[in-house]
């Protein structure tokens, strides 16, 4: 194993020096907090990471799910993650005084979720629990937040986003659970609102486990005769054990008809739900009837800011793990040196092709992590700030959270790839982590919407959304960012580079928007797929070019020596190679966006064959 996962530098270095973190307690809901408390939260998560998870590496990954008897079992040492999550406050991190929580900003319980994912990403519970207990003080009655928030919060329930169903997948809109409603005297419950669910679920992580005393599901159903498509879903909380009139927990009717056992995350049960087997589920309508999707769109949300994080942790932990293994491992000379055969060898750190994974991988997941810092910042912004402000902040991150969903996922693939590329026979192994990490982290672009649904929603809604008024708050921030670099003598090549490449977005948006204009939908999103990857490199590019300029600038007036100046260093050579290596792949990536010629439209000919 390892002896490091992920980087506690240069998390301090993207938190308060490129994003400066602290500044957010200037703001009266996080004025309770300063650097000091935010330091002693990540101190805890890589405590509980350190002890708890990445020693359970390997254990839970060999001991999967398994459903007995209706029960489905969990490595024992998932109970103990979540009691000290829970014990510690940070399942609730950013949730406010008022609900229990710490009233932390994103930025912070995003750190969190990447210490520990980069951990042990087989414990992936507790960010599913906070995303439900959030819909339900967003939306939920006083009298669902005080029967189930506070026992999310404490690890002592699990929570999870109920979405998709046999027949339907992606497509929410041909979901088909029923919610019949039942008059509040023959509700067999203390509460009103309550609703008689029948249907199916499937692929529920975390969706049964023995290691809570319960399960609640924040669940997508039909109300009886609701319109159909999206606008007749609705948002119901459906607990595995709810209580009867006597205020006792009794089974609600919520069967485990299956788990599926995976590639990778196995210590995540995905699960197979039954509703109403017996006609005895019973859920409780959270908000307005038929509003569920646009509801559970913030979960969503929040799921793919954590689901990036969650690929951008993964690969962080390959690569530390890489780099280690080229450091340490010995093989053949230098290549001016390959006759010298009675010369050591050297490690194989040494060598340009493992050079080159290396830096692929530090500047996919640095570069990653920053994007993601980037949305949770704009999330923060958007919570404490008003009017025009609240605005733009909402709309900078509705655009960059596609982006921020999918590139880490996609490129983090390819980074554990190279992780396991550098190790050579060995990574193919169960001697080191990376196959693990390589079968873990092939869901991720799967996860909360696959790629092609978030390119889908980059190019069909947010780049026109508003007449387009969020891409041109994007291109105005990085322009802000080219115009600071280029006060700088050798980062002004990289930021007229930035700039070309902000030219070249416009072009191909300018080839592709008339197919929009003329109703021509399939053609306008045949390739969205390749536009979310061009943009993507784009906007990480901008990234990699703000991390430079802090770098920089802590090189000029901070005089760094050591490992501070080998930091700040390799931050500016790591930008130069995501510059000279990755940002040309726009090139043959504009190339075939704007051609006119598409192969992948099913023709009138080709539907009669």
């Amino acid at each position: 194993m390892a002896t490091t996962y992920f980087s506690k530098r240069n998390l301090q270095f993207l938190l308060y020096e490129v994003f400066k973190a602290d500044e957010l307690t200037k703001y009266d809901y996080f004025s309770a907090h300063d650097r000091e408390t935010f330091n002693l939260v990540l101190d805890s998560a890589t405590y509980i990471a350190d002890t708890l998870m990445y020693p359970y590496l390997k254990e839970v990954d060999k001991n999967q799910p398994e459903l007995k008897d209706g029960k489905v079992r969990v490595h024992p040492q998932i109970k103990e993650y979540l009691k000290a999550m829970g014990e510690a406050g940070l399942i609730g991190a950013g949730f406010s005084f008022e609900h229990g929580g710490q009233q932390l900003p994103e930025m912070i319980s995003s750190c969190v979720g990447f210490i520990v994912m980069a951990a042990n990403n087989g414990m992936m519970y507790t960010g599913l629990t906070s995303g439900s207990a959030h819909l339900i003080t967003s939306f939920g009655s006083p009298e669902l937040i005080e029967a189930y928030v506070p026992n999310l919060l404490s690890g002592t329930w699990q929570g999870t986003m109920a979405l998709t169903e046999p027949q339907a997948g992606s497509s929410l809109s041909d979901v088909i659970t029923t919610a019949t409603p039942l008059p509040d005297d023959e509700s067999k419950v203390s509460h009103a609102g309550a609703y008689k669910i029948k249907g199916q679920k499937v692929f529920i992580s975390a969706g049964d486990h023995d290691a809570t005393e319960n399960i609640i599901h924040l669940m997508l159903a039909r109300i009886d005769g609701a319109p159909k498509g999206t606008k007749g879903i609705s948002l119901f909380v459906v607990p595995k054990y709810r209580k009867d009139e006597q205020g006792n927990f009794v089974d609600n009717d919520v069967t485990s008809t299956g788990v599926y056992h995976k590639m990778g995350q196995k210590g995540v049960p995905a699960m197979h739900l039954t509703m109403g087997s017996n006609d005895d589920t019973i859920g409780y309508l959270v908000g307005q009837p038929n509003q569920g999707l646009s509801y559970m769109f913030q979960m969503m949300n929040e799921a793919r800011i954590g689901v990036g994080m969650t690929a951008t942790a993964i690969a962080t932990a390959a690569y530390y793990a890489a780099l280690q293994y080229a450091k340490e491992r010995p093989q053949s000379r230098r290549l001016n040196e390959k006759n010298h055969l009675d010369a050591p060898q050297t490690a194989i750190i040494n060598h340009p092709d493992v050079r080159r994974m290396l830096l692929f991988q530090k500047a996919v997941t640095e570069g990653s992590l920053s994007l993601l810092l980037e949305a949770a910042r704009l999330y923060d912004l958007h919570e404490v700030t008003e009017g025009e402000e609240k605005e733009n902040t909402f709309l900078l991150l509705d655009l960059l959270m596609p982006v921020a969903k999918s590139y880490p996922s996609e490129m983090g693939v390819q980074s554990v790839s190279q992780s396991l590329q550098t190790f050579g026979g060995y990574g193919y192994t169960e001697d080191f982590p990376v196959e693990q990490l390589y079968r873990d982290i092939r869901i991720t672009p799967i996860y909360e919407g696959t790629t092609g649904i978030q390119a889908q929603d980059l190019l069909g809604r947010k780049m026109t959304m508003k007449g387009g008024k969020a891409p041109q708050l994007l291109f105005a921030e990085i322009s802000k960012t080219i115009g600071t670099a280029s006060t700088y003598d050798d980062l002004k090549p990289y930021a007229d580079s930035l700039t070309t490449e902000l030219k070249r977005t416009q072009e191909v948006l300018t080839s592709l928007m008339p197919y929009a204009q003329q109703g021509n939908i399939e053609r306008y999103l045949s390739d969205a797929t390749l536009f979310l990857e061009f943009f993507g490199i784009v906007v990480v590019a901008w990234q990699w070019l703000k991390q430079a300029i802090v770098a920089k600038q802590a090189l000029l007036t901070q005089n760094p020596e050591g490992d501070e100046l080998a930091f700040y260093e390799g931050k500016i050579h790591t930008m130069k190679y995501f510059f000279h290596y990755e940002v040309p792949k726009t090139l043959g990536l504009a190339v075939r966006l704007k051609d006119p010629e598409v192969l992948t439209i099913v023709t009138e000919k080709e539907l009669a064959l």
